[in-house]
């Protein structure tokens, strides 16, 4: 029993130490969007109550997300981008 608590209070302090997810965050760290801090730990995308490991940049707010098509590439190297709409729910694994 005494295990159990402290296992649930290094759990509790763990996530005291995570910053708060923001409502508009990307990967790509040229973005304005993109937080440093958030991606020391692993973050997870829930979209219509499926788990996408995919996601590029999200935005709760608006409700999308962005995800590559496929293996295309636009002039300048990068991904190119499909915007999902829906329901998106962030969450630290």
């Amino acid at each position: 029993m005494a295990g159990m608590n402290a296992n649930t209070e290094s759990q509790a302090g763990s996530q005291a130490n995570r910053p708060e997810l923001p409502d508009h965050l990307s990967i790509d760290v040229r973005s304005p969007h993109h937080v440093a801090a958030v991606f020391e730990h692993d973050v997870g995308i829930r979209f219509n109550g499926k788990e996408r490991h995919d996601v590029e940049e999200y935005c709760v707010s608006e409700g999308w997300i962005k995800v590559p098509a496929g293996k295309t590439l636009d002039r300048k190297g990068q991904p190119l981008m499909l915007k999902l709409k829906g329901q998106v729910e962030p969450f630290y694994r």
